[in-house]
């Protein structure tokens, strides 16, 4: 891939606005940025907000060096359709689509390389993304830094073999969704014992953010961290063994299989 001069990002719902953040914190100037979105209320926002162009989605696709498709996985092939006749060859395509291979979008761009597929998260929104990236034939070293370089500076990047995206996306893809799960009942649980919502979810969400700092910065795992906090017989054991007793392992592993074989499914 030459040097990218030019964005083109098709889809600037609540991802693709992150996305465009990471890519003006990572160098790329608002005014390289060109956006493709059927709200016009949507993209006139983000021209506001952001200073980035909007334009058809032919016109995004014939001037892009890099182009970032942030559609839902039933959307992509129209997509694809739509943006294959004024795709350049030399044109990096980035993938954000749950469960679409690289490829299904080579296919339906008429063999089009280079495809780079991302399976990122919402937490991205905050500067505290987790994304995964694998690289398809034809990608270069470059197509890569530069993929690396904008995903950076919205949170953490790995890269993994494509055959592991739907493992990706049960994990840190879907995960934020867990956590949120769990934060509601906690809150619920502090509800029913007597506390205010308000205080109940200071207390949770505290709680939590601290822990997640605590096992980010500690250096310790997060199963010794837990046995640090679990004094034998102590409030936190029972807690802990009634987990055990609705099997709670088993209930996360299951949960997490059935996003990975929903990924697969939407292949």
């Amino acid at each position: 891939m030459k040097e990218v001069r030019n964005v083109g990002v098709i889809g600037a719902g609540v991802m693709g606005e992150a996305l465009i953040t990471g890519l003006i914190a990572s160098g790329i100037p608002a005014t390289s940025i060109t956006i493709s979105e059927k709200r016009v209320d949507r993209a006139q926002e983000l021209i506001k907000s952001y200073g980035v162009n909007s334009a058809e989605i032919s016109t995004t696709v014939a001037s892009s060096d890099a182009l970032l498709i942030v559609v839902k996985p039933q959307d992509m092939a129209l997509t694809c359709q739509q943006i294959q006749p004024t795709l350049k060859a030399e044109t990096l395509v980035i993938s954000f689509a749950a469960g679409k291979k690289i490829d299904f979008i080579s296919s339906h761009l008429s063999g089009h390389t280079p495809v780079i597929r991302v399976m990122p998260n919402t937490p991205t929104l905050v500067g505290e993304g987790m994304a995964a990236i694998s690289p398809g034939p034809g990608t270069s070293k470059q197509d890569l830094d530069f993929v690396r370089s904008f995903l950076s500076a919205t949170g953490k990047v790995v890269e993994v073999p494509e055959d592991l995206q739907d493992a990706v996306t049960a994990t840190s893809g879907s995960g934020p969704a867990y956590f949120f799960l769990f934060v509601e009942s906690m809150i619920q649980g502090g509800i029913s014992m007597g506390l205010s919502q308000e205080i109940a979810t200071e207390l949770t969400i505290q709680t939590l953010v601290g822990s997640a700092k605590l096992l980010a910065t500690s250096g310790k795992s997060a199963t010794t961290l837990r046995e640090n906090v679990t004094s034998p017989n102590g409030t936190t054991a029972a807690a802990i063994a009634s987990f055990n007793a609705e099997n709670f392992a088993q209930i996360v592993q299951s949960a997490m299989t059935a996003a990975r074989d929903r990924s697969q499914e939407l292949a």
